[in-house]
């Protein structure tokens, strides 16, 4: 079993607030994990550490083994992150984004051009593609950045509410290529969403935190059958409120 994500009482303080309160998890090579709680609850935070936006308080977090500070550079050669605020370039077409964001990740003109491609199949948006994407709507968007952060195949994606502003049909493809991205390519995932069912399709393993705190952590199927509820949504509203 290779460890993929493996945080050691992480904490982050801002001020005086505790953002982030002594957690610790570990996600697999190939699994997709997810990182669920309420608004506030340190979920965000925690993404931007292991994404090398913010440095931690105290505690570790690595990726692959390398340390997310000591390591940075090397780290963002291993991931790809989807900021659930995320926005693009909005004086260029869809495919000249895509192009842009894969020439990060290669100078082979081949391998650029393959990347966008994919992109281009991901994000469902056909000739729209040409349009600038300021004439794009907020769904549309979310499906461009998606797009943007699986096309590489990074080892790691993270992405932070990767379906937000979907409509059901456009958010339940955006899933299963999610899944089947990560099955085919042995990509780990690491999300966080406020949409219950959507973990619940997509997730190997979930950890719900609150207050800063991880309160629970499994897989889904066991952890409903453990608290004896029908759908991650009840099981989420009992554990948080019991928190």
């Amino acid at each position: 079993m290779e460890i993929a994500v493996e945080v050691r009482d992480l904490t982050k303080i801002f001020g005086r607030k505790i953002a982030v309160n002594k957690i610790s998890f570990e996600v697999e090579k190939g699994e997709i994990f997810g990182l669920i709680g309420p608004n506030g609850a340190g979920k965000t935070t925690t993404l931007r550490i292991l994404a090398t936006i913010l440095k931690p308080t105290a505690g570790t977090a690595k990726i692959f083994g390398l340390d997310v500070v000591k390591d940075a550079d090397m780290v963002r050669k291993m991931i790809s992150y989807l900021p659930e605020e995320a926005g693009v370039y909005k004086n260029l077409t869809g495919l000249e984004y895509l192009r842009f964001m894969a020439s990060f990740h290669s100078s082979s003109e081949e391998e650029v051009q393959r990347m966008v491609d994919e992109a281009a199949e991901i994000s469902g948006l056909g000739d729209r593609l040409h349009d600038k994407t300021k004439t794009y709507s907020k769904g549309m968007k979310r499906r461009l950045l998606v797009a943007r952060a699986l096309m590489a195949k990074s080892p790691l994606v993270i992405l932070d509410e990767p379906t937000s502003g979907l409509d059901v049909m456009h958010a339940v493809h955006i899933r299963d290529i999610i899944r089947n991205y990560a099955h085919k390519y042995g990509m780990t995932v690491l999300l966080s969403s406020h949409n219950m069912l959507e973990v619940e399709y997509l997730c190997d393993r979930i950890a719900i935190i609150d207050r800063g705190k991880i309160v629970l952590e499994g897989g889904p199927s066991e952890l409903k059958e453990k608290f004896g509820v029908s759908n991650l949504e009840e099981l989420f509203v009992r554990v948080v409120r019991g928190a």
